[in-house]
């Protein structure tokens, strides 16, 4: 069985949702994941706040980050275990992420290092 890397990615992080509208996502968000858990197939993740974020680029050039010169950010993540990357997407189809016009799930097979 391999892992696979789900990055949720929301079209613009300017956007601020209410706090209501935090609140539901969060619980859509447990319940998604208890659901691949109940699996075995959930292996961790975590979301990615906007605050106290730093873009690090070619020269040591540092910036305000993630929003200086993209629309789109990666609001975070979760790595699944899964047969298949077909799988996997399955996984991501189920992601409340997806509930916003413009979102999507990127799902990337995890490489393996080392003897494995």
């Amino acid at each position: 069985m391999d892992e696979f890397i789900l990055i949720f990615r929301h079209e613009d992080g300017n956007k601020v949702a209410t706090p209501e509208q935090i609140k539901i996502w969060m619980k859509q968000t447990a319940d998604w994941i208890g659901g691949i858990a109940a699996q075995n197939k959930f292996s961790g993740g975590c979301g990615l706040p906007f605050a106290d974020a730093k873009v690090v680029r070619h020269g040591n050039v540092v910036a305000d980050g993630p929003f200086g010169n993209i629309k789109e950010t990666i609001g975070g993540y979760i790595i699944v275990k899964a047969d298949s990357i077909d799988e996997a997407v399955e996984f991501a189809k189920g992601s409340p992420v997806l509930q916003g016009e413009g979102n999507s799930v990127e799902v990337r097979k995890i490489a393996k290092t080392g003897g494995d």
